[in-house]
């Protein structure tokens, strides 16, 4: 993993602690795999999935990520 991608993962694990949640990673290590370096948000309280699910096609990526940390995602109309 390239330097600025860690710095990136390591930068949205401290936002989503902030939030009560923790960032899981999944440990995938064939590149073809549907969650490869994809990323779930589970609330650290009730262990419950926030956001993505790994082990399917609904996994995030660490820019998904970052957009559901900041709230960018969400429609202020």
């Amino acid at each position: 993993m390239p330097t600025e991608d860690k710095v990136h993962e390591n930068r949205l694990r401290r936002m989503a602690e902030r939030q009560g949640l923790f960032l899981k990673k999944s440990r995938r290590r064939d590149p073809r795999s549907l969650d490869y370096g994809r990323y779930m948000l589970v609330d650290s309280f009730t262990n419950t999935i926030v956001a993505g699910e790994l082990n399917s096609p609904r996994a995030l990526t660490l820019g998904e990520i970052e957009e559901y940390l900041s709230g960018e995602d969400e429609d202020d109309a």
